[in-house]
């Protein structure tokens, strides 16, 4: 490798860092480069490492020609395969002039005269990450000169401590270093150059890596099998809180219109890459001499609604909310500018069906208008839940404006007969008799009136506009209130019972299973968690139901650590998840936990494997009275991961 001083030369860019309230207040790069998520197109995900002048030029001209560059699409980037062996005898980096005869000068100028931008590719490590022969030329040098606006950083053969494998997924350093060196070159000169770090989630780049680049990958090489998509998705969930304005997860380049997926699988992919805000990065032949994009995948690519969903102005990642395990459908959901939602609900199972969402998942009760983009529907005035049609791995894509908070029902969400209201769609997240209900009314009466609750009549106090007691109910999205009175409430409020925390260290071990301590402030709000939970090793513990508890259908919040990162499986099996179950009185509830982990795999206190994750799930089983609650891994022996999730405590919503 050339010495450093001569290596950090002539990229630039203007840099500056600040300090925000983004996660945990760390140090951000801000330099007025991709303020939304970068769009664009790169060679690999179609030609690997096999570019050439030709397949540059029209793929470049389909961006223009496809109405892509109209959509938002501005970066054409050439990935790995365009260098030499060799530097050049004054130590440059230089083209393969038999891929590119006409030299990079002049494709930067090709590009530019397209009205797009320049992305070029390299490499921290002494070679490209490209396997065979010729092996191609890595490290810093210089681009600037050659009107590029973009550099794709990665880090192959870069660890010496190891004699510079090609791929080190426990390097002996963190990668940081070297990004680092190139964020200072750009620096160096002046011109505008978005850098994305690509080191795929090696060192938990989230926690350095927004003070360094635009975006950073986050996980490994997305594969051309619908199997990588909640692979990549399981390692962002601990993540998106990292993401902002000029800083973005890198889920990957899109294999949209690669004819490797479904065009519902596609929806599904290009949605969930939009709303968590990665870059999105085309990744397939729109145009050269024996390939065209098809119609369908260029439709999804251009979907003006999902594409506004990424560029919003309030840059906030859509998060993972809710997960059924064995019905196979999750939740995710972020906020948009204008006071809009944006929710995807994911069919995992390869089968058509209807699938529905209770908005009170993601934070609401109602909402005035909901857009469900992929079926090319509106809805008004959506009480509760919603329910659409899905395709087989499809995605129910839907736009929420007009919201009401969770738990907040107007008296034009009732039907009036008389002097009674009916409400028809009351959610419960759990069955309980400890619902909180706070009765609303627009003036207060000068003398005490009685209000009839379901059959029990309670009395408002004089003067008074409310009235608060508490009510059943099951864990459903029907349950019928009626309330009696007059006059009738303006409104009504209901509040989820409390939280009964359970920790892990109340538990009794069993088998294989194991206790203990962890890192100070890690572990939380335990300290400690139980490990090694197998289809042989399990946790117990009997839980006395409150007496003022209904049986039924049980709300539980788990505690759990998981930072099994599939790295060397991402390739075959690998799913970044763990499988855990919950028997309450013998029935058994499987949950499938993603990453918990928010520090370094490498060199954190606990590795990540003490960075505590929860996962709501309903349990059943639960009865008056005492409970046995056994966590383990019932079915670890027939899943991919024979280990379950490590176990910190429960939380019972009584």
């Amino acid at each position: 490798m050339a010495p450093l001083h001569s290596l950090i030369a002539a990229l630039c860019i203007f840099v500056s860092t600040v300090y925000t309230s983004s996660e945990s207040l760390n140090r951000r790069l801000s330099n007025g480069l991709a303020v939304t998520p970068l769009m664009g197109w790169n060679s690999y995900n179609h030609y690997s490492c096999s570019p050439n002048e030709s397949i540059i030029h029209s793929n470049a001209q389909a961006l223009v020609d496809l109405g892509l560059k109209t959509s938002g699409y501005q970066y054409a980037t050439v990935d790995c395969g365009w260098t030499l062996p060799a530097r050049a005898a004054d130590g440059t980096i230089t083209w393969n002039p038999a891929l590119f005869p006409s030299g990079y000068p002049a494709l930067g100028v090709f590009i530019h005269g397209l009205g797009l931008k320049f992305g070029v590719y390299s490499d921290g490590g002494v070679q490209m990450c490209m396997t065979g022969t010729p092996a191609q030329v890595g490290s810093l040098y210089t681009f600037a000169s050659w009107g590029a606006d973009l550099l794709k950083y990665d880090n192959c053969y870069s660890d010496a401590a190891t004699d510079y494998p090609n791929v080190n997924y426990a390097p002996s350093v963190s990668p940081e270093a070297r990004y680092a060196n190139m964020s200072e070159a750009v620096l160096a000169t002046g011109r505008p150059m978005v850098f994305q770090v690509c080191d795929w989630g090696v060192d938990f780049p989230s926690a350095w890596a927004p003070a360094l680049g635009n975006s950073w990958r986050i996980s490994n090489d997305i594969i051309p099998a619908f199997r990588t998509i909640a692979r990549i998705l399981n390692q962002a969930v601990p993540q998106t809180s990292f993401a902002g304005p000029g800083q973005w997860l890198d889920l990957d380049m899109l294999e949209v219109g690669n004819n490797v997926f479904t065009t519902p699988e596609e929806q599904t992919h290009f949605s969930l890459w939009s709303i968590v805000k990665s870059p999105l990065v085309i990744g397939a032949a729109l145009k050269d001499t024996y390939t065209a994009i098809s119609a369908a995948s260029l439709a999804i690519l251009k979907n003006a609604n999902v594409i506004g969903y990424n560029q919003d102005s309030l840059g906030i990642a859509a998060s993972f909310r809710r997960r059924w395990t064995d019905e196979g459908y999750e939740i995710w959901a972020g906020s948009l500018s204008g006071g809009r939602t944006v929710v995807a609900v994911i069919n995992w199972n390869n089968v058509a069906r209807s699938l529905t969402l209770d908005l009170p998942d993601v934070g609401f009760q109602t909402a005035g208008t909901i857009k469900d983009i992929w079926n090319g529907i509106s809805t008004t005035n959506v009480v509760t839940s919603y329910t659409g049609a899905v395709q087989a791995h499809g995605t129910l894509l839907l736009e929420l404006s007009g919201t009401t908070a969770a738990g907040q029902y107007a008296i034009s969400d009732a039907v009036v007969s008389g002097n009674t209201a009916t409400f028809s769609r009351i959610y419960g997240a759990t069955a309980s008799s400890n619902y909180t209900l706070l009765v609303t009314f627009a003036a207060a009466s000068s003398s005490a009136i009685t209000v009839t609750i379901n059959s029990t009549p309670h009395t408002l106090a004089a003067h008074s506009t409310s009235l608060t007691t508490t009510i059943s109910l099951s864990a459903a999205n029907d349950n019928t209130l009626t309330i009696a009175s007059n006059p009738l409430p303006a409104s009504i409020t209901i509040t989820e019972p409390p939280q009964a925390f359970y920790p892990s260290t109340s538990f009794a071990l069993s088998g294989s299973s194991t206790r203990s301590t962890c890192a100070t402030g890690l572990c939380q709000p335990v300290g400690s968690k139980i490990g090694y939970l197998t289809p042989s090793g399990s946790a117990s513990l009997s839980i006395t139901a409150p007496s003022s508890s209904s049986a039924g259908s049980k709300f539980v919040e788990v505690y759990f650590c998981n930072n099994d990162i599939a790295f060397s499986t991402s390739w075959t099996t690998g799913t970044n998840t763990r499988n855990m179950t919950i028997s309450v009185n013998g029935q058994v509830t499987r949950i499938e936990v993603p990453l918990s982990g928010k520090s370094s795999e490498l060199f954190s206190p606990g590795l990540g494997w003490e960075d505590t994750g929860t996962f709501g799930v309903l349990t059943e089983g639960w009865v008056a009275g005492a409970n046995t609650v056994v966590v383990g891994n019932v079915y670890g022996a027939e899943g991919v991961v024979n280990y379950g999730a490590d176990f910190v405590g429960m939380g019972v919503y009584w």
